[in-house]
C-alpha cells in the first residue's frame, strides 16, 4: 500500500522533529518524568459515560490551520476554544500539536486542558514511543495512532507503550484493509476517517462502508466531513454516536454554540 504524499512528507519531518527533541530531552528523562505523574482523565470514560446516556460523545477539535485549508482561525486562543467546548457539552477535547502543517504546539494542549476538566487527545502523527512518553508529559490523556502512519507491528508495540503508561489510543483507518489491521489491536476506539489521504476528498460512505466489519465491542469515532445537523442525523440513524469534529466549530464565532446547535 502507497503512503499518501502528503502524508509521507509529514512523517520525514516528524522523524527530524523527533531526533531534534530528543537531542535536547532525553528519552530517560521523559520516562521519569511520566513514572511520576499523575493518572489521566479517561479519555474513554468520558465517551462512554456520554453513550450510556444515549448522548453524542463529542471529540471537539482545537485546530488553527490545515495543508489543504490553510489557516482555519484566525483568533486562536486555545483556553477560551476549550472553555467554551466545555460549556456546549463537549465530551473530550482534541488539540493539534503538530507545528509544521497544522500550526499546532504542545502548548496548546496545556493550556486547553488547564482551562477545562476535560480530557484532551494529543492529535499528531505518532511514531516513535518518544511521542507516547511525550504525550504523557504535556497532560495527554489519549494519543493517536494511525494505521496508514505506521507497519502492523509499529502499531503493536506503540499501543501496548500507549496503555503501559496510562495513555487511551484512538487507532485512525480509512479503509477496509486498515481496519482490518487496526481490529488485530485490543483497542476500543476505532476511528474512520472520511478524508481520503490520497485526494483530500471526504464522504461519509468511508464510515458507513466500513461499519459492519467493526464488532460492537468496539466504539466507533467518525472523523472528518460532519458539517451539519443533517450529518450528524444520518450518522446516528447508522447507530454511529462518537464525532471527532474540528472545522465545522473552528470556523463558527462562538465554537461551542455551534457544537449544541450541531448536537441539539
Amino acid at each position: 500500500m502507497s503512503t499518501p504524499t502528503i502524508l509521507k512528507k509529514i512523517l520525514d519531518r516528524k522523524a527530524e522533529e523527533i531526533n531534534e527533541r530528543s537531542a535536547q530531552v532525553s528519552l530517560q528523562a521523559l520516562q521519569q518524568h511520566c513514572s511520576d505523574s499523575k493518572p489521566g482523565r479517561g479519555f474513554v470514560s468520558a465517551i462512554e459515560k456520554k453513550l450510556a446516556n444515549h448522548s453524542a460523545a463529542v471529540i471537539a477539535e482545537i485546530k488553527k490551520a490545515s495543508p489543504s485549508k490553510g489557516v482555519i482561525r484566525e483568533n486562536f486562543y486555545p483556553e477560551e476554544i476549550a472553555r467554551s467546548y466545555e460549556k456546549g457539552g463537549a465530551a473530550c477535547l482534541s488539540v493539534l500539536t503538530d507545528i509544521d502543517f497544522f500550526q499546532g504546539n504542545d502548548e496548546y494542549l496545556q493550556q486547553a486542558r488547564q482551562a477545562t476538566s476535560l480530557p484532551v487527545l494529543r492529535k499528531d502523527f505518532t511514531i516513535d514511543s518518544y511521542q507516547i512518553y511525550e504525550a504523557k508529559k504535556i497532560g495527554a490523556d489519549c494519543i493517536l495512532l494511525i494505521v496508514a502512519a505506521l507497519s502492523e507491528q509499529q502499531l503493536q508495540d506503540l499501543h501496548g507503550c500507549a496503555v503501559e503508561v496510562g495513555l487511551d489510543v484512538l487507532i485512525e483507518v480509512h479503509d477496509g484493509a486498515e481496519l482490518e489491521t487496526a481490529l488485530k489491536v485490543d483497542n476500543r476506539l476505532i476511528g474512520i476517517n472520511n478524508r481520503n489521504l490520497h485526494t483530500f476528498e471526504t464522504t461519509l460512505d468511508t464510515t458507513y462502508n466500513l461499519l459492519e466489519a467493526i464488532p460492537d465491542d468496539r466504539i466507533v469515532v467518525t472523523e472528518s466531513g460532519i458539517h451539519s445537523i443533517e450529518h450528524v442525523k444520518a450518522m446516528r440513524g447508522h447507530d454511529v454516536h462518537t464525532f471527532l469534529v474540528g472545522e465545522a466549530f473552528m470556523r463558527a464565532d462562538e465554537p461551542g454554540m455551534e457544537l449544541m446547535e450541531m448536537f441539539s
